[in-house]
């Protein structure tokens, strides 16, 4: 994993490739134009099969790669870039996987999930140490391939599963929950091993200098844990210096946004530097990043934009460049034996330890199997480690694309095995109740409480004060600031992310301070047991109730909490208010099942005068 233009020798100065791009460009730039053109295209057929967007891209990376025209007019010289860009953008990949991730869970007593992704785990790592050895799988056998191997195999994609249950709107459910949290440990683990064990073989070590190898090892490993301990203490003091700095609601400051790019930079660069694998390094950098605040967010938002963008489709195609066809030894039986034991290793070492540990825990022996075919799914971190297995002489073009097809093969069935759950599900459970009154006192109660303005501050506040309760478990505040999104709002979005905006508007920005200055202050010094966050709903008067809905079934909130569209004179009468807030209240809901609250200000609130409640059952109407 080492620099991997380093194999074909050096890339072109820049002046050269650039002369040499322009003279021979007609073959690249049409080859990296179906890249992109077909990638997106097969995605949005597979859509309506709720195919991961890494199944279509591995199949049109196969075939454009092993078209004759398309292969003639890649040389050498532009490999070599290929093979740079390839690096980097799987750099930034392990970077923006391992911010999200928890490394402190390690330490902890095993939950549920932990023990789920360590039984898929071990079956998995036994099997390939002892299948692989005998079949022959690399060109010179090693120590350092096979548990390379070896682990590979028993981790897990967290980031597809975690696309496809969100998508597929599980998310919030028991097993979409479990599913999520093994993927997510089984990932980290496995990354971690590979982390681990690249200090005691990597892959720069080409000579048989047993105390060189040594020193070698020692050395990256001081610098890995330096790396570590620095990026540790020191990563969260300067982001929270730069969150402060930059509250939510405004622009951030370019120059702050510089020094935290060049520190992410920084971090990820202290290791590589004595020898060791520089996309490793990110991973393990960005595991000890803090992953909240608004630099981590924006950092992750930006990195996942462009990573399917520009990024995926020319990988693919470095992928498919690589995993030349016209080298698969497929009439030899031989290589259909090895691919069906790779099948075998990845999907029976899951499963059985995954239905073992399901036994233990007491779950359904058919609901255990399932879970273990997601937590079979590979993704983007296995496809680039077999095709380096290519650059660097370790494993044949045969084995390599063997292990391709295998990732294609455990993602592809991981939709239809959760389809089979949702159904199971929906037969099993009944419509389930959660208005307030089914709830579990010992849980922190969750409210949305929407506000129009800096008007609504003080029936906020004293919402919350009567709402409070005891400090174990507390309540959890999402405190919404309503927004129509006008001509003029809309001009003044700016997108810091694939699903995130920011509203540079000055008047909105100042209602936002406000509020929150006034909110937080209450908080600190009343707050006992009140955890506050702050959201924003931005949208016109006719989407607005649906988002809020939407929003409200994300969070899992148990009430949610609307301004009256009346205003209220000193003298106690009320104006003619916002009709725009008015359809907002009156809407009814379809979406949500949560109790919702319509009311004016504390008065009017404790009165019962203006309100409405909604219990959603799972769909109910306004009450007068």
């Amino acid at each position: 994993m080492d620099s991997v233009h380093a194999v074909n020798g050096s890339a072109p100065a820049c002046p050269d490739f650039i002369s040499y791009t322009v003279k021979n460009a007609a073959g690249k730039v049409i080859s990296i134009v179906l890249a992109f053109v077909f990638s997106n295209l097969s995605h949005q057929l597979l859509k309506p099969l709720s195919q991961p967007r890494i199944a279509s891209d591995i199949a049109v990376g196969l075939v454009l790669g092993n078209i004759g025209l398309i292969r003639h007019a890649f040389d050498e010289q532009f490999i070599d870039i290929l093979n740079s860009i390839a690096e980097f953008g799987m750099i930034c990949y392990m970077f923006v996987l391992g911010m999200e991730m928890d490394p402190y869970v390690i330490f902890k007593a095993p939950s549920r999930s932990a023990m789920v992704a360590y039984a898929g785990m071990v079956p998995t790592i036994i099997l390939a140490c002892s299948m692989t050895l005998l079949l022959h799988y690399y060109q010179h056998p090693t120590i350092g391939f096979t548990f390379s191997l070896s682990t590979t195999l028993s981790g897990s994609s967290s980031h597809i599963l975690t696309r496809l249950i969100t998508s597929l709107k599980i998310g919030k459910s028991d097993i979409g929950k479990l599913v999520i949290a093994a993927g997510m440990h089984s990932d980290m683990i496995s990354v971690l091993l590979v982390s681990v064990g690249y200090l005691g073989f990597p892959t720069a070590v080409t000579v048989n200098d047993f105390a060189a190898n040594i020193r070698m090892t020692l050395t990256m490993a001081a610098a890995l844990l330096l790396q570590v301990i620095f990026t540790a203490t020191v990563s969260p003091i300067f982001m929270n210096w730069v969150n402060n700095e930059n509250p939510e609601g405004k622009p951030m400051k370019g120059s702050h946004l510089v020094l935290s790019v060049a520190y992410m930079a920084f971090v990820c660069s202290g290791a590589p530097i004595y020898g060791y694998s520089p996309i490793l390094s990110a991973f393990v950098a960005g595991v000890f990043l803090p992953s909240e605040g608004r630099v981590s967010k924006w950092a992750v938002g930006k990195i996942n934009y462009l990573l399917p963008t520009i990024f995926y489709p020319v990988f693919f195609f470095w992928m498919g460049f690589h995993a030349d066809f016209s080298k698969f030894e497929a009439s030899h039986w031989e290589t259909w034996g090895r691919f069906l034991v790779l099948v075998f290793i990845t999907i029976f070492g899951k499963v059985i330890g995954t239905v073992i540990c399901g036994v233990m825990l007491g779950f359904h022996q058919r609901e255990s199997a399932e879970l273990g075919l997601l937590l079979a799914a590979k993704g983007h971190f296995h496809v680039f480690l077999a095709v380096i297995g290519i650059l660097l002489n370790i494993t044949s073009t045969t084995t390599s694309i063997s292990i391709i097809i295998v990732i294609f093969l455990s993602v592809l069935p991981t939709p239809l095995v959760v389809s089979q759950i949702i159904k199971r599900a929906r037969k099993r459970a009944p419509t389930q109740r959660v208005a307030l009154e089914w709830l579990d006192p010992s849980n922190e109660l969750r409210i949305l409480l929407c506000i129009q303005g800096v008007h609504n501050v003080l029936s906020t506040i004293n919402l919350m004060e009567i709402s409070q309760g005891a400090s174990d478990p507390g309540i959890l505040v999402y405190l919404t600031d309503m927004v129509e999104l006008t001509d003029q709002i809309a001009s003044t979005l700016v997108q810091e992310g694939m699903d995130t905006v920011t509203v540079m508007d000055k008047d909105v920005t100042e209602m936002r301070d406000q509020i929150s200055t006034a909110v937080q202050a209450y908080v600190e010094e009343n707050g006992n047991g009140i955890t506050l966050r702050r959201m924003l709903a931005l949208s016109t008067f006719n989407g607005m109730a649906k988002d809020i809905c939407n929003l409200a079934e994300d969070l899992m909130i148990s009430l949610v909490i609307l301004p009256f569209h009346k205003n209220r004179h000193a003298n106690g009468t009320l104006d003619g208010g916002n009709p725009g807030f008015r359809y907002v209240n009156r809407k009814p809901g379809t979406d949500s099942r949560f109790s919702i609250i319509n009311h004016a200000s504390l008065i009017y609130f404790l009165h019962s005068c203006n309100l409405s409640v909604k219990n959603y059952q799972p769909q109910c109407q306004y009450m007068a």
